[in-house]
């Protein structure tokens, strides 16, 4: 790993050697989650687009991981997208989470619905299972507050369809009924 630090919010990471060595061989036995995220680098998804892929897990750890192995290495900064995703998703999610009740007074019937339209929506949005790491994350909630911190994802996904980024508000307030 090189000395050089990367703010992991706004860098870009391309395939190192090592890294393209271990799409091939297998050799350093990642893990799951870490082998994806390392297939999904190509020097153009920003930290953002690749936490898709991988919620309910850190993309940050991840990152680290395959940094500290030399699988991936710093190519660019994001400046464009990331500030506006921040500025749309985000603290525009915070704010309305923020005004919901706690997640203890929702009930069991509540939860389940929240479940079933943020599976329907990213399934309509996107094809039948094809952000399957997504639908999984909000299947293995367990509780509202769980389904709260998958929310950030589920919301972020929506915004990177054009349908999804101009129906987010209509959706939120009919997923904030019950979330």
């Amino acid at each position: 790993m090189s000395d050089v630090s990367f703010d992991l919010s706004s860098a870009i990471f391309s395939k190192s050697v090592i890294g393209q060595q271990e799409i091939q061989t297998r050799a350093l036995n990642l893990p799951p989650m870490v082998r994806r995220v390392l297939v999904m680098v190509d020097g153009k998804k920003s930290n953002g687009e690749l936490a898709a892929f991988v919620v309910g897990h850190s993309i940050e750890s991840i990152l680290n991981q395959l940094l500290d192995q030399g699988c991936i290495e710093g190519r660019a900064v994001a400046t464009v997208a990331p500030v506006a995703s921040a500025k749309v998703a985000k603290p525009q999610a915070d704010a309305d989470l923020s005004q919901l009740p706690p997640p203890e007074a929702r009930s069991a019937k509540d939860r389940e619905l929240s479940r079933t339209f943020m599976t329907n929506t990213t399934n309509t949005m996107f094809g039948q299972n094809m952000r399957l790491t997504l639908i999984q994350a909000i299947h293995d909630c367990k509780s509202v507050e769980d389904l709260r911190k998958v929310y950030f994802s589920w919301a972020e996904t929506m915004a990177t369809s054009s349908t999804g980024a101009k129906r987010l508000p209509e959706l939120r307030k009919s997923l904030f009924q019950y979330l």
